[in-house]
């Protein structure tokens, strides 16, 4: 498989904003999910956000109110982060994979296994 590649991370204080993107025109699928993920070094990924292609997102509960997923239509999705804590700190990946056109997407980092990847961006939220 390819590789995405996402930009906007940075460093903010606590309270801060920042948005990253994830072109993913790469992907030939008609009906994806495109979902972020974040990790501190060493460790495993975990689901941030999803994005359907008809743009319904999903939230994990720690994010729900802060962060949006959102798209346009030159297939980039976004995730635009609000009031950001020290302990959003991490490196954020964002993976596209193959879904159906209507279902919510998951954040499960199992559902994205074979889809394309990026290498990640840093986040840190200083206190």
């Amino acid at each position: 498989q390819g590789h995405l590649s996402e930009s906007g991370g940075g460093s903010v204080q606590s309270g801060g904003n920042l948005t990253l993107s994830c072109p993913h025109s790469v992907v030939a699928y008609e009906y994806y999910c495109v979902g972020w993920f974040r990790r501190d070094p060493g460790e495993r990924p975990e689901g941030v956000a999803a994005i359907n292609s008809v743009g319904r997102p999903t939230y994990v509960d720690n994010v729900q109110g802060r962060f949006t997923i959102s798209q346009d239509n030159t297939k980039t999705t976004y995730l635009q982060m609000t009031n950001l804590k020290p302990e959003d700190t991490a490196i954020y990946t964002c993976a596209a994979a193959i879904w159906s056109r209507t279902d919510p997407c998951p954040t499960s980092l199992s559902s994205y296994t074979g889809a394309y990847w990026g290498r990640g961006t840093q986040v840190t939220v200083s206190s």
